[in-house]
């Protein structure tokens, strides 16, 4: 007679859970801090999987208005091959309900992700180091680079939405209490463009980026690099937003690419603006 499955229990996360959430991310070398995975609960659902007392997996579903991110799918090495992760991604797009699930996924695990319905759609690109010194370059005529304050916080998340495509009203309600250093581009008294810097993982992290064309998204990523000066820094962008060789002379290199992928129509960007920096993966 063969033996019975272990019984493991699929159940929401709760704040409770994060320490061991964290244990099983560092155990696999993830870089994400306990404040990090705090903040991905706090506007996400979360799923853990137990085995007795031990969290062996985890999952974030992260509602943004029409769409859904997906991510953190981890379980432990101990426990691959037993068909977690497959249920973990199961009950992530149940947590999705109506809306279109959004996800970057490794290269080597896209293809899993493909037989399941999703379809890759860009690729991002990780890219870290310590920071060096970057000259802004030369803004618009008319245009202004400032620090931004509360008031500016209704056309920020205006500008988050349109570049994105996602609903970021909780993301950035969430995010804005952490934020260290963020800067806007002004034309005609109004905010154009945008980005924030934040303590994330190893340093700090730059994101999301928002502006109307790359000269702009380079002179805020200069203006937020110099603030840090050697710090560690990350900042995820789409492989085809025009940052890349800037961005190797800055110290910032690429060190991995995922895909971006969707079940359904992607999300688009609108009124003339573009993301050139995500939040962090998990987020999009």
């Amino acid at each position: 007679m063969s033996a019975p499955l272990p019984a493991y229990v699929y159940r929401p996360m709760i704040a409770n859970d994060l320490p061991l959430a964290h244990a099983l991310a560092v155990q696999l070398k993830w870089p994400h801090r306990l404040e990090d995975y705090a903040m991905l609960q706090r506007v996400s659902k979360g799923v853990v999987v137990f085995d007795g007392e031990r969290l062996i997996g985890t999952a974030f579903t992260c509602p943004q208005g029409d769409f859904s991110t997906i991510g953190l799918v981890i379980v432990s090495d101990d426990y691959q091959g037993k068909g977690i992760g497959r249920k973990l991604m199961e009950q992530a797009l149940d947590a999705c309900e109506s809306s279109t699930p959004i996800l970057n996924a490794t290269l080597a695990g896209a293809p899993l992700y493909s037989s399941q319905g999703f379809v890759e759609f860009g690729r991002i690109e990780q890219r870290q180091g310590q920071a060096l010194a970057a000259a802004p370059g030369p803004l618009a005529d008319g245009e202004e680079c400032r620090p931004l304050h509360e008031t500016d916080q209704p056309r920020l998340l205006e500008l988050a939405n349109a570049g994105s495509g996602l609903n970021r009203q909780a993301v950035l309600s969430d995010l804005l209490p952490v934020v260290e250093h963020s800067v806007g581009i002004v034309r005609e008294g109004q905010l154009r463009a945008f980005a924030l810097l934040r303590p994330f993982g190893r340093g700090r992290c730059i994101g999301p980026v928002i502006a109307e064309n790359v000269e702009q998204a380079r002179h805020l990523i200069a203006v937020l690099l110099a603030t840090v000066p050697d710090a560690f820094v990350r900042i995820d962008i789409p492989a085809d937003c025009g940052l890349g060789d800037w961005l190797e002379t800055t110290g910032l290199k690429k060190v991995d690419t995922v895909a971006q992928m969707a079940k359904g129509t992607p999300p688009q960007a609108t009124d003339g603006v573009e993301q050139f920096a995500v939040v962090t993966q998990a987020i999009g």
